[in-house]
Parts: C-alpha cells; sequence; structure tokens
C-alpha cells in the first residue's frame, strides 16, 4: 500500500518535514497581520482630517482679525471724513464771522473817508464841524462793537489792577492812590463775553 503524500513535504535532505497543517497556520497568521497593518492604515489616514480640523480652528482666528481690521479702516476712513467736513465747517464759519463784521465797519470807513475828504478841503472855521463828525464816526463804531458783542473792558483812574484784564507798562507813585491801583489808561481795552480780545494798557500806582 503506497503512503500518503499530503502528510509532509520534504524540501531537502537536510530540511525538516513540513506539514500541511503548519502551512496552514502560516498563512492564517500572514492574512491576520496584513489585516492588522490594514487596519493601522486605516487608522493612520483620519489624519489629514485632524489636520483639516485644526485649519478650521484657525480660521475663526484669521477670519476676526480680518473683520477687526475692516471695521479699523471703515472708522478710520470715517474719522477722516469728519475731519475733513469739520475743518470745511470751520473754514465757513470764520468766513462768515469776517464778512458780518466787515459788513458792519463798511458804514464806519464811509464815515472816515468823509470825514478825511472834508478835512483836505476844509478852512480854519470848519475844524470844529470836523471834530464833531470824527466824533461821530467813533460813536458808530462802538455801537458796531456793541452790536456784534464786543465791549470796552471799564478802567478808570482809581480801579484795581487786575492782570487778566490790564497790562502795566508804567509804575508810579502816588498818594492819592492805594496800592495796585491804576492811575492812567494809555490804550482801552475790549473784551467777547468772558474772552479778552486786548487787555488795556495802564500805569499802574504804589
Amino acid at each position: 500500500m503506497a503512503e500518503d503524500s499530503s502528510e509532509e513535504i520534504v524540501f531537502g535532505q537536510d530540511d525538516e518535514p513540513v506539514k500541511a497543517e503548519d502551512m496552514q497556520e502560516a498563512a492564517e497568521d500572514a492574512a491576520a497581520a496584513d489585516m492588522k497593518q490594514a487596519e493601522g492604515e486605516a487608522k493612520e489616514e483620519p489624519a489629514e482630517p485632524e489636520a483639516q480640523e485644526a485649519e478650521e480652528k484657525e480660521d475663526p482666528v484669521a477670519k476676526e482679525l480680518e473683520e477687526t481690521k475692516t471695521r479699523y479702516m471703515y472708522l478710520y476712513a470715517e474719522y477722516d471724513n469728519y475731519r475733513k467736513r469739520t475743518t470745511k465747517e470751520k473754514d465757513n464759519l470764520y468766513s462768515d464771522a469776517v464778512a458780518k463784521v466787515t459788513g458792519e465797519f463798511l458804514a464806519v470807513i464811509d464815515n472816515i473817508d468823509r470825514a478825511i475828504a472834508s478835512a483836505n478841503g476844509a478852512d480854519a472855521d470848519s475844524v470844529e464841524k470836523i471834530v464833531q463828525g470824527i466824533e461821530l464816526v467813533g460813536k458808530q463804531s462802538y455801537e458796531v462793537l456793541k452790536k456784534i458783542g464786543v465791549e470796552e473792558i471799564p478802567v478808570e483812574r482809581g480801579t484795581k489792577f487786575d492782570p487778566n484784564l490790564h497790562e502795566a507798562v508804567m509804575h508810579i507813585e502816588d498818594e492819592e492812590l492805594g496800592e495796585n491801583e491804576i492811575a492812567q489808561v494809555f490804550q482801552k481795552g475790549y473784551q467777547y463775553k468772558d474772552r479778552v480780545i486786548r487787555h488795556a494798557v495802564v500805569q499802574v500806582a504804589n
């Protein structure tokens, strides 16, 4: 009776016999190893979505930065427009004020021109009339100043010196006056409401 050749396979004279069962186990082990390797590769593949998720987490920061930059540029443009608009409005206000004051003084200038013309052709008997004309022009000037809100700073001999309203250019000793009292007014001062336009130039005693 012949022996069953499926029991063992001989590769060489010195090799140990390999049974079919061992080969089957080896094949199963190899297949299991391949499956584990495949599973490992499958687990490593989601690394790319994780990277995408990390990028997505960074996107809100970049988006917020871009929105902040946009808001800043918008506010800067608004401020620049506001600055230009207010500068133009100030220029217009100044121009309007100059035009208004000039218009009020044109009548005064006209009277001054008439007074000069009269003085050039006047004789000795006309001096009094010229003086009266000049006084009228001066009165008209004060009325114009009062109309636009400018008033003379009240000051006379004996007034207490106030550096906020007066400018002392000379100092004398005067027994009739007290300490730091005004002895003489050299030039009138004017103010607009609480703002001094020109200090009164005075002489101060003691």
